[in-house]
């Protein structure tokens, strides 16, 4: 059974305030865990997972209104788990203080370290479109590295979020992790403004930049995970066949509700015709009718009344509007049947706006340069998705094309890599997470100097004469051919 949204504590300003002053004095009085509370920390989240599977699944389905099964095990549940295995494999290692090389020549005899310490308590703020994804996932990298958490859940989250403060404290104290919902207007700015040791933020570039600009007034560093325009490019020596499976199967996952989607298409002009006739195919055989629960629902009203009004906008604009499917759909549980826009302009709001949902425009190209010339002149999106068996082709749109990451010849593939680093660039969002280097954001890379037996600077202090001069005059020697 869901837990009710009653269950969640209803947070004022007053009262996360001093939540987070709880959690900041429990991290002072303990503010480096050692290996053995961490792991236990990983294994008390997985567990936490694993006991409440069935009610988490269900919860994530109400929110959305009908959320795949498939797919929440896919993209949140085995992603989280499988994080914390990678986590306990390697926690070991990425704790351990880092040698870094002395020049001996002016510090004789010292050494120098580098260690990984906990930053204190981190705020993170989640997105409904992946929730248990976006607030567990972090976590991993936030236990790891020896942090406390606050998590700030969405109003659209509203059960999970409920369900989540039901059974955490079976877990976890509160002063170690805390869920927060989003009931209050202006609870979201409230949280972003709390003075953390670090805030990770997922959402839209637009809110992103509030946060940001919340979080400068106490100087908290960010990681911003945002979204923008991914383009997946299809070139003339790609299948087709190849390239349409796999990018319908990843435009229509979450109902195309993911930051890290294609947003649009480019393809040669002589492919285009046969693509809309493999994607009607791809569509009638994997959702023969929409209705099916293996079709996620549109999160809202509001979000699926701004995708007909998108298509609609392209449509008195000039664009051609395909629907890819049969039948009527659901209406009331926003099923969105998925369309492919040709002939769009960036005029429309189609091109101009993050799509977050099933609509896929295509725009034709004659040359690579015209699309160079077009992604570079745009937003530095999160994503890029080059589809080419040509080496060079494939080198130079990386190289000219800057995005967060990269999936060649399939989308969306480099977001589930252990050893990638994620985030965006730009518009797109700022630092990275994921496996060591979310353990590496989450701490502080400390740097610590041990003074060897030779004090070479107490040789240089004042009063300055020939002895000065003469090491300074060595110094000047050992650099000599700088320059050259």
């Amino acid at each position: 059974m869901n837990a009710p949204a009653s269950s969640l504590r209803d947070h004022d300003v007053d009262s996360l305030q001093t939540l987070l002053s709880r959690q900041h004095e429990a991290y002072l009085a303990d503010p480096v865990p050692d290996y053995s509370a961490r792991i236990q920390d990983l294994k008390s989240l997985a567990r936490m997972l694993k006991t409440h599977r069935e009610e988490i699944l269900q919860a994530i389905s109400d929110d959305f209104g009908n959320r795949s099964r498939h797919e929440t095990l896919l993209c949140e549940y085995t992603v989280v788990l499988s994080d914390i295995q990678h986590a306990l494999k390697h926690l070991k290692r990425w704790m351990k203080p880092q040698r870094r090389a002395v020049d001996h020549n002016l510090y004789p005899g010292a050494r120098n370290r580098v260690i990984p310490q906990p930053l204190g308590v981190i705020g993170v703020i989640v997105p409904w479109n992946f929730p248990l994804n976006l607030s567990l996932c972090p976590l991993v990298g936030i236990f790891a590295a020896g942090n406390r958490a606050m998590v700030k859940m969405s109003s659209n989250s509203s059960r999970l979020a409920a369900l989540l403060a039901r059974v955490s404290p079976d877990f976890f104290p509160e002063e170690k992790l805390a869920f927060v919902g989003d009931s209050k207007s202006g609870l979201g700015s409230a949280f972003s403004a709390l003075p953390f040791d670090h805030l990770l933020f997922t959402g839209s570039s637009e809110t992103g930049r509030r946060v940001m600009a919340s979080a400068a007034a106490n100087l908290t560093p960010v990681t911003l995970e945002l979204g923008g325009k991914s383009p997946a490019i299809v070139a003339d020596d790609f299948p087709l066949e190849t390239s349409a499976g796999r990018l319908m199967q990843i435009k229509l996952l979450n109902a195309g509700q993911i930051c890290t989607t294609v947003d649009y298409l480019f393809l040669p002009p002589d492919k285009v015709e046969r693509f809309v006739e493999l994607a009607r195919e791809l569509v009638a055989k994997r959702y023969p009718d929409l209705a099916s629960d293996d079709y996620t629902s549109i999160i809202d009203e509001a979000s699926y009344q701004r995708l007909w009004e998108t298509v609609e906008d392209a449509r008195l604009k000039g664009a051609r509007v395909i629907r890819l499917s049969e039948g009527e759909g659901d209406e009331r549980r926003r099923k969105f049947p998925p369309h492919i826009l040709l002939d769009v302009t960036d005029d429309m709001l189609v091109m101009q706006r993050e799509i977050f949902g099933p609509l896929l425009p295509i725009k034709t190209y004659r040359s690579i340069d015209e699309v160079i010339d077009y992604v570079a002149s745009r937003p530095r999106p999160l994503a890029l998705y080059p589809f080419t068996r040509d080496a060079r082709l494939r080198d130079r749109l990386i190289e000219r094309l800057i995005s967060g990451g990269v999936s060649v010849n399939h989308c969306l593939m480099h977001v589930g890599q252990h050893e990638l680093p994620f985030g965006g660039v730009g518009e797109s969002g700022m630092g990275h997470y994921h496996g060591r280097d979310g353990f590496l954001n989450f701490s502080k890379l400390r740097p610590v100097y041990h003074q060897g037996p030779i004090d070479a600077l107490g040789m240089l202090a004042p009063p300055y004469g020939k002895r000065a001069d003469r090491i300074l005059g060595l110094m000047q020697w050992l650099h000599r051919n700088l320059g050259k």
